[in-house]
């Protein structure tokens, strides 16, 4: 059960930011992050925040500016400070300017839950004249994922039922409709969110070096091979790896993979020695593995392998009513990125949106806003919008004629514009009246 407070991260590392989600989690605290001072400003204007845990050296916009904003916007909020640069200059300052701790990375689970919880007990009352929050992207429970729908909420309760059990699941769908956000969902929504999350493209390391980098290899198994190394599965022990494109992988690779699924253990390249391993294996696809079954490019037995648990992203055209949300998202995430302030979009310009298509699902409709937001004044209107989004007209498509039906045409056009003279058209076609008589039969 999470506790009530929310507390807003912010912080330029990625990894610092998932790693302080973890811990802050694990106490039952609900998190929002942000990588910006721009996005941390975004979250605190509509959404009700109890405590700031910032970094303070981050690019554009330290976290000292934020650490002073929010002392005079938000009076009532207690801030805590991370930084794994110290010095005694910025200590002062953000002390001065009411944060509650000073914490210098690399710091403990311990000593971080006892300056949370000092900062919290340090807030005096919650600020009564802030804004609800106008509407609940990110508090779902499933990462970056957003959706009302229905066909949403199919993937969220299996979901719910795999989070927790070290299942095989396989994602597919189309390209662009957020796979690996799935994975990520799964893994950082269930228990074993503290341990490794591995994403590897199978499709984007060449297949001569797949292998290598998927199971490790020893010093000598190959050419290159200089040292002993541990591969992605290695890395992911105790946790997830996540395989994208697993269509694209080359046999050796899916007959190794197979014996990791059935044995539980991995042998690096040049090693006789199997290694037991811990992991659960989430893999997705665009392509149909059947058809690849059938061409004899993919194991059946792996498929089945892979297939436990089936996870079926629906495309974007299959859930037209969360496109305002994801809107709503993305006009909200550039916005702030780009201008410095809240973007808005007319009603005629969502509708377009929401009646396209989008065969390039949510990373299409991703890049239209981004566009939009970048070229608008502050509010996005159909001007913005690439011309094959807005309304076509379907022309039926013109057959052949033969040349005496064109022959006939061009006749009937040169008499109109002769206002019926048959003589005077004549004349223009070079033919004798008789003759144009003839053709007009």
């Amino acid at each position: 059960m999470l506790k009530k407070e929310n507390i807003l991260l912010v912080d330029d590392d990625i990894d610092i930011l998932e790693l302080l989600q973890r811990h802050l989690k694990s106490m039952d605290y609900h998190t929002y992050k942000a990588v910006s001072v721009k996005e941390a400003l975004y979250i605190l204007k509509d959404t009700e925040i109890d405590l700031l845990v910032t970094d303070i050296n981050m690019p554009e916009i330290d976290g000292l500016e934020l650490v002073k904003y929010v002392a005079e916007h938000y009076p009532h909020m207690p801030k805590l400070v991370v930084t794994g640069f110290p010095s005694v200059e910025d200590a002062s300052s953000v002390i001065k300017h009411g944060a509650t701790d000073y914490l210098t990375k690399p710091f403990t689970k311990v000593e971080l839950e006892l300056a949370v919880k000092k900062a919290l007990a340090s807030k005096e009352a919650k600020k009564t004249d802030k804004k609800p929050p106008v509407k609940p992207v990110a508090t779902n429970g499933y990462s970056d994922m957003i959706g009302n729908s229905e066909a949403f909420k199919k993937v969220t309760e299996i979901i719910d039922r795999v989070k927790d059990n070290r299942a095989t699941v396989l994602v597919r769908g189309e390209s662009g409709t957020g796979k690996e956000l799935v994975a990520r969902s799964i893994h950082y929504s269930g228990k074993f969110s503290r341990a490794p999350f591995i994403a590897v493209n199978c499709g984007a390391i060449p297949e001569n070096l797949l292998e290598a980098e998927l199971f490790g290899y020893t010093k000598g198994a190959f050419t290159g091979a200089n040292e002993n190394r541990d591969g992605f599965f290695q890395a992911a022990h105790k946790g997830t790896i996540f395989l994208d494109e697993i269509g694209n992988a080359p046999l050796p690779v899916q007959n190794r993979l197979l014996r990791v699924l059935q044995e539980k253990e991995v042998t690096k390249i040049g090693s006789q020695k199997p290694e037991q391993l811990d992991v659960r294996v989430i893999a997705a696809t665009n392509s149909d593995l059947d058809e690849l079954i059938q061409k004899k490019t993919f194991r059946e037995d792996l498929f089945y392998r892979l297939s436990v648990v089936t996870v079926d992203v629906p495309p974007l055209r299959d859930r037209t009513s969360d496109i305002p949300l994801l809107v709503d998202k993305f006009i909200q995430k550039y916005g702030i990125e780009y201008k410095d302030r809240f973007v808005r979009i007319t009603d005629d310009a969502l509708e377009v949106l929401k009646r396209y298509s989008w065969p390039g699902n949510i990373r299409e409709l991703e890049n239209v806003v981004q566009r939009a937001v970048i070229m608008c004044d502050g509010k996005i209107t159909l001007e913005q919008l690439p011309d094959e989004l807005k309304y076509k007209i379907d022309f039926p498509q013109k057959g052949f004629k033969t040349l005496e039906e064109k022959e006939r045409e061009y006749i009937q056009e040169v008499l109109l514009s002769t206002q019926g003279n048959k003589t005077k058209a004549a004349e223009i076609l070079g033919i004798n009246r008789k003759t144009l008589r003839e053709k007009l039969k």
